[in-house]
């Protein structure tokens, strides 16, 4: 009875969208379309850690091209300012809101907002990340793509009418799209969400994962070939003795993350005391 009722509303709307999700309702069933839905955001994920990459070499070829490598220069001192600068002036005068930090942003979103992110961060971390990182800024392009990809999911969720639990399904399929796109690795863009994000570890969950993963990779792939951020080559074939040793390795990488982020949000609060924006360019 409420469903009709709610399909006879959106049909007396006079807004397209609405008209849109009251056929969506009626003829299409909610498990098949939240299986195309997450295609969709796949694919604007991997569209959008598409663009990314290409913003990043594009800003980065321009500033270089006239450098050359063979000797030195203060420039590469100068780029990184000027990218914070470039950053600052577009958050606090075209955005004119706090784009924060990418995870952080979807866990407090998913918990404390109902899933629900704001349209700009569809772009706004793209354009600030592209600027930073291309001008040789000591950041990574996870956080911000992961950011975009969740807004992407969150928005387009909340357009069809979906409920809290998928939308907050799409944004762990826009965060596995956006790993997955950047990175070229979809296992990774799904472990990813399943453990930071804490998205269920259920087949009605794992499924849309793995469109949105496989479908974000398969587009930047088809556009960038196989090529990837870590080259390396296997030189030996991996043996089980050395499992303590992987071990190891995972409990002095823990420790060592453990250390990074008390020592960045410690420094981070001493940044947030001072309020000359000059000072904390200077000091960043």
């Amino acid at each position: 009875m409420f469903l009709t009722f709610r399909i006879i509303w959106l049909r007396n709307s006079k807004n397209w969208v609405n008209k849109a999700v009251a056929w969506r309702i009626a003829h299409i069933p909610e498990k098949n379309f939240i299986y195309l839905l997450s295609l969709v955001v796949g694919l604007l994920s991997g569209l959008a850690a598409l663009i990314l990459k290409n913003l990043v070499h594009f800003v980065e070829v321009k500033i270089t091209q006239w450098v050359s490598v063979d000797s030195i220069s203060y420039w590469y001192l100068i780029y990184p300012m000027i990218g914070i600068f470039l950053t600052v002036l577009f958050v606090k005068f075209i955005i004119k809101d706090n784009i924060g930090h990418g995870v952080a942003k979807i866990l407090f979103a998913i918990s404390k907002k109902n899933s629900k992110l704001k349209p700009h961060n569809s772009y706004s971390s793209m354009i600030a990340s592209s600027l930073t990182i291309g001008l040789g800024g000591s950041v990574g392009a996870e956080a911000p793509i992961v950011l975009t990809g969740a807004s992407i999911g969150s928005n387009l969720a909340r357009i069809f009418k979906l409920n809290y639990k998928y939308v907050t399904l799409m944004v762990g399929c826009g965060a596995a799209g956006a790993i997955a796109g950047i990175f070229n690795a979809p296992i990774a863009g799904i472990v990813f969400t399943l453990e930071v994000l804490m998205i269920d570890l259920t087949m009605a969950y794992l499924v849309p994962l793995l469109i949105a993963a496989v479908s974000a990779t398969a587009l930047t792939s088809f556009f960038l070939g196989t090529g990837v951020l870590i080259q390396f080559t296997n030189v030996a074939p991996f043996q089980i003795q050395i499992n303590w040793l992987c071990v190891l390795l995972g409990i002095f990488n823990r420790l060592m993350e453990f250390s990074f982020t008390r020592f960045a949000r410690s420094l981070e609060s001493k940044f947030a005391a001072i309020t000359l924006c000059v000072v904390r360019l200077l000091l960043g």
